[in-house]
Order: C-alpha cells, then sequence, then structure tokens
C-alpha cells in the first residue's frame, strides 16, 4: 500500500498543479452565466484627503452576474448590485453619515453597474464601459480590467475565472458630497478584485 501510495504521489501533484494552473485563453473556458463569488470579491474605493493622502473605504454587500461566449470575450455581459448602505471604513459613526448624507442610500438603496461595450486590447487586458447608476444620477464609467484566468476551482467543483479592475469617477458628477476639494478631492478611484464560479455540471 505505502508503495502504491508512492507512486500515485507524483501524479496526484502533476494533477492538482493542472487543476491549479489559470489558463488565459478563453476558449478553454464554458460558456454560459457566471455568478460573483463573494468570499473572494471586494470592492474599494480612495478619495484624496486634504491633498495628503488617499482615505481608503469599500463596500460590503455586493453581488454581480457575468454572461460570457469564449468565442466572442468581447460581448461578455456583466451586471452589479452594490448595497449602498454597506458603504464602510473603519468608523461606524463616519459610515452612517457616508450612507445617509453622502449617498442618499434611503433614496437610493442601490449603486448598480451594467456593462455596454468591451474593448479587448491585450491578451488579458480590456477596457470595459458601462452605466454607472449612483446616488439617483446615471453616467458612463469606464474600468480598466486585467483577466487573471480560469481554471477548475476544486474546492466548489465549479469552473472558475477572476478579474482586477480599476477606474476613476468624478463625486460632483454623481452629486456625492458637498464639501470643498481642499478637503476632500473630486477624484474617487475605483479598485475591484473578483472571482466568478461557472454553472454546475
Amino acid at each position: 500500500m505505502t508503495r502504491l501510495l508512492r507512486l500515485l504521489a507524483p501524479m496526484t501533484c502533476l494533477l492538482l498543479v493542472a487543476c491549479l494552473t489559470p489558463t488565459t485563453d478563453p476558449q478553454r473556458l464554458p460558456a454560459g452565466q457566471w455568478s460573483l463569488d463573494r468570499a473572494h470579491a471586494s470592492i474599494t474605493w480612495q478619495v484624496r484627503h486634504m491633498g495628503l493622502s488617499w482615505y481608503t473605504g469599500r463596500f460590503d454587500a455586493f453581488d454581480a452576474t457575468l454572461d460570457f461566449d469564449p468565442a466572442a470575450p468581447g460581448t461578455a455581459q456583466m451586471t452589479a448590485i452594490i448595497e449602498t448602505a454597506s458603504v464602510s471604513t473603519g468608523d461606524p459613526d463616519f459610515d452612517a453619515e457616508l450612507a445617509s448624507d453622502w449617498l442618499n442610500a434611503d433614496r437610493h438603496p442601490q449603486i448598480v453597474f451594467r456593462t455596454t461595450a468591451i474593448d479587448v486590447t491585450g491578451e488579458t487586458t480590456g477596457q470595459v464601459t458601462g452605466e454607472l447608476t449612483l446616488n439617483g444620477v446615471t453616467r458612463p464609467v469606464t474600468l480598466d480590467v486585467v483577466f487573471h484566468g480560469g481554471l477548475t476551482n476544486w474546492l466548489e467543483g465549479r469552473p472558475a475565472v477572476g478579474f482586477s479592475a480599476n477606474g476613476t469617477l468624478d463625486r460632483d458628477t454623481f452629486n456625492v458630497g458637498n464639501l470643498p476639494h481642499s478637503l476632500v478631492g473630486p477624484t474617487v478611484r475605483i479598485l475591484i478584485e473578483a472571482e466568478f464560479l461557472g454553472e454546475e455540471d
């Protein structure tokens, strides 16, 4: 038995490495709808504080879906929904102020992003443009996206893909906050990390 285990060990290692090595070839990924793996996703934002630093916060409650055709990556469709009141900075009192006074969560409980165009710029890079609805205002926003690849998530028994995205928006355009720019800058950085899980076999 011990000898058999020793013989099987290298094969097992090779199989694990194969399963855990992402492919960046879209043709090797299944088509269909992918759901957000919320345990492996984050949405953070940054604003300039008095010109001294980039103050950082996040949203804790959000979801997204991705419709993907490996034969035509540029036609992918994604919808992301963020619960406005889930804004978080580590300061509960300030979080409540941001939600109520800056983001008007009572009137606009969700922030929504829907893709309208995808421009594939390289083997693993692209630009995603979509309509962002924030604080009751809808404007186009473009994100720079990096595709990290896909593999079979053996913990879930499902295919998985991963992306990073970043972009900026002007808070004045969305009527977010009324403090002067000398205190809080107008530019908001958006930083996204996301993994999606494919449909179960």
